[in-house]
C-alpha cells in the first residue's frame, strides 16, 4: 500500500486530519453592553431644575436609586420650622440612600417673596439647611412644574399650603403624601422613610 493510498484511508476513517492543525486560541472576554448603567433613571425623576444657590441646571436622576422626600417650602410661614426637622432627617438617614429635594414657591400665602439668593441664605444661615434646594417655583394651580404635576398626578393629592411633602421610593414610584401639619419627625413619616429605606 502506497503512502498516498494509507493517508487517504486513514482520513476516511477519521484517524487523520489533512487540515492545517493551529494553536488554540483563548476565548475573548463578553463585551460588556454598550451604554449599560448601574441603576436606570425612573421617569418621574428625569427632569432638570435650576439650583437654589447658582441657577445652574441639575438633573434629578442624580438621584436615581435613593429614597426621595419632595417638599414645597416657605421662608415666611407658620411651617418654616419644619426646615430644622427635615435637615435632620435627611442627615440621619442620607448614608442609607435617602435625600429631601427642597422646592421653595411662592404659591400660599406670597409667603416666599426673595429672590434665590435670599432664600437660600436664610436656609442656610438659620436652619444650616445642606440637602438639595432648587430655584423658586409654582407647585399648585392650573400650571405646576413638571415635577409637581407627576406628583399630583401619581397622589391625587396637590400641595394645599407650604411644606407638603411626597415620598418617592428608590424604584421612582410615588409612595405617599403627607400634609403640612405632618412634622418631618412625625412617626407616620419616619416609619415610611424607614421601610422605603429597608425595601
Amino acid at each position: 500500500m502506497t503512502y498516498t493510498i494509507l493517508v487517504a484511508s486513514l482520513s476516511l476513517l477519521g484517524l487523520l486530519s489533512t487540515a492545517p492543525v493551529f494553536a488554540q486560541q483563548p476565548a475573548k472576554p463578553a463585551t460588556p453592553a454598550l451604554g449599560a448603567r448601574p441603576a436606570s433613571c425612573p421617569t418621574i425623576l428625569r427632569q432638570s431644575f435650576k439650583r437654589l444657590q447658582d441657577d445652574v441646571p441639575q438633573e434629578l436622576c442624580q438621584y436615581a436609586g435613593k429614597v426621595v422626600l419632595v417638599v414645597n417650602t416657605a421662608s415666611y410661614c407658620g411651617f418654616t420650622s419644619q426646615y430644622e426637622g427635615l435637615e435632620g432627617l435627611y442627615a440621619k438617614y442620607a448614608d442609607k440612600g435617602f435625600v429631601v429635594l427642597g422646592f421653595p414657591s411662592n404659591d400660599f400665602g406670597k409667603q416666599e417673596p426673595g429672590s434665590s439668593k435670599e432664600i437660600a441664605d436664610f436656609c442656610y444661615n438659620t436652619y444650616g439647611v445642606k440637602f438639595p434646594m432648587f430655584a423658586k417655583s409654582v407647585v399648585s394651580g392650573s400650571a405646576p412644574n413638571p415635577l409637581y404635576a407627576d406628583l399630583i398626578k401619581a397622589t391625587g393629592k396637590t400641595p394645599a399650603w407650604n411644606f407638603h411633602k411626597y415620598l418617592i421610593g428608590r424604584d421612582g414610584k410615588v409612595l405617599d403624601s403627607f400634609p403640612s401639619k405632618v412634622k418631618p419627625t412625625d412617626k407616620d413619616l419616619v416609619g415610611a422613610v424607614e421601610k422605603a429605606l429597608a425595601g
